[in-house]
């Protein structure tokens, strides 16, 4: 692929000059991510997602106390949505696929920006065939937000810094509170762009790489300290939250392991979704940073302080999950979209297309189930549906186990509306003000009466009652003998029956 001149790269599109730079970006990626959006069934994250969601705001001020605090600020939003649209899977996915969908336009607006037409064309279309896209852009989970709200600021920087006024300081400030309040994570995002503030405040804005000499950019002043001004605010909102997910970090997070520098390698793939994907990201990325030189100085420090932040940070305390990082990718495609300007527009058409087709297994996959690893999906709906075909009234239902990460409660409540009984439950998750709901501590006594209990276990088992442990088990054991089995992807359900002589 030859490097062509700009005058020459940007003749080839003359005919597409009428049309917005955020359009195409913008529909290719809400075709890409409507496409099987219901297909896989929600997940124990998006499970989570649900289950709060549904609370009242009170209820949901519980539980930020409880667990999730970080998290609350999104469950408070889907509360109103779901309130006006309902809780379909769909239903619940939608803002995703509206917030990726404006990430992939305002990301071509902000390549257009800080490079040229065709730069800001090509990152949007790279970032609408990626797997992360249509896998974030899918999830009842606030990262799709983050990483349209991360771009927004970005790209509401740039604009602040080129003409200063406190109309756009505060349209910034604005965008980084929301940020913060959807992800807390995402605010390291404000390491690169103190970087940034930096050197405009020291070069100017066209030695920081924010404008260009033809642009008239803004000349050096005291009104870059508007962007303090700007984010002290944004750090007052966001403390408090702060502090009370610090607070949970120990329940939230207790399993996640401390990072270590093979984390590093596999994070193109995680966040990408696809290990060959996230590697051709890397490498025309890498390109197109050489080629901006000091434009490239936003986009490069946008990517790279986040994940080293995030991964100082998680050698010391356990903090590092790929996914959080999901809001880099944007201008990581910024950089790879730099690249493919440099070359003829049929030859960077073909590195989108190839970046589309290398990651259709995992587009495949994903559209499946949204478990990871994906070769152990957990089918809530095939064992609501064992149950519905069976239920009899009267019958009870029994999880094992019940304080777990897969919310084996939730999957099976969300798909069959009116479930059995959970006839051990003495406070459920809302009163509870938690994700979980409290068991009987004698389960022997709370059984009594019961003569049918559907029994939900996680993974397979030939004798679903000897996989039971504690005094649940011990209960269930004694009274009960198992009817039938029916074994469904990542889980086990079984029909017990009392015994004749209880």
């Amino acid at each position: 692929m030859g490097i062509l001149s700009e005058k020459s790269t940007g003749a080839s599109w003359d005919h597409l000059r009428g049309a917005p730079v955020w359009l195409a970006p913008a529909l290719l990626t809400l075709a890409v991510t409507l496409t099987g959006l219901g297909s896989a069934q929600l997940w124990r994250d998006e499970l989570a997602t649900w289950s709060a969601a549904t609370r009242s705001p009170h209820d949901l001020a519980r539980l930020a106390g409880t667990i999730d605090a970080a998290t609350g600020p999104y469950y408070l939003l889907m509360h109103g949505w779901t309130r006006v649209v309902g809780d379909s899977t769909i239903a619940l996915r939608v803002p995703a696929v509206l917030a990726m969908t404006v990430a992939a336009g305002l990301l071509a607006v902000l390549g257009a920006r800080l490079v040229d037409r065709r730069t800001g064309l090509f990152a949007g279309l790279l970032f609408a065939v990626l797997p992360g896209t249509s896998r974030y852009g899918q999830e009842a989970r606030p990262y799709a937000l983050a990483t349209m709200l991360a771009v927004l600021a970005t790209l509401l920087l740039v604009s602040a810094l080129r003409r200063p006024s406190w109309a756009r300081w505060a349209g910034y400030a604005a965008a980084v509170a929301a940020l913060g309040l959807i992800h807390l994570i995402a605010l390291t995002l404000l390491a690169a762009h103190a970087l940034v503030v930096l050197l405009v405040w020291w070069r100017g804005p066209v030695a920081a790489g924010i404008a260009t000499p033809a642009d008239g950019g803004a000349e050096r002043d005291r009104r870059v300290w508007r962007w303090v001004v700007a984010v002290v605010p944004v750090v007052l909102l966001v403390s408090p939250l702060l502090l009370k997910a610090r607070a949970q970090r120990s329940r939230q997070l207790n399993w996640v392991h401390l990072a270590r520098l093979d984390d590093l390698t596999a994070l193109p793939g995680g966040v990408t979704q696809s290990s060959v994907v996230g590697g051709l990201l890397v490498g025309v990325a890498a390109l197109g940073a050489a080629r901006l030189g000091r434009r490239a100085l936003l986009p490069v420090s946008a990517v790279l302080l986040p994940v080293l932040l995030l991964f100082a940070a998680g050698t010391v305390v356990a903090l590092w999950v790929p996914r959080y990082l999901v809001f880099v990718v944007p201008l990581a495609c910024l950089l790879a979209g730099a690249a493919l300007a440099a070359v003829a527009a049929p030859a960077a058409l073909v590195v989108v297309v190839l970046a589309g087709l290398l990651g259709l297994p995992d587009q495949t996959a994903l559209r499946r189930t949204h478990e990871w690893p994906r070769s152990a999906p957990v089918d809530y709906a095939g064992a609501a549906r064992v149950i519905a075909d069976g239920q009899r009234p009267g019958d009870a239902v029994v999880y094992s186990p019940r304080q777990s990460w897969l919310f084996l409660d939730l999957g099976i409540e969300y798909h069959l509306g009116d479930p059995p009984r959970d006839v051990l439950v003495t406070e459920d998750e809302v009163r509870r003000g938690d994700l979980w709901a409290a068991e009987c501590p004698q389960p022997a006594q709370c059984l009594v009466g019961t003569t049918r209990v559907w029994l939900v276990i996680s993974g397979r088992h030939a004798e679903p009652l000897a996989a039971v442990t504690g005094a649940k088990g011990d209960a269930l054991r004694a009274d009960f003998t198992v009817a039938q089995v029916w074994q469904r992807p990542g889980l086990t359900v079984a029909l017990l029956t009392s015994r004749p002589n209880r």
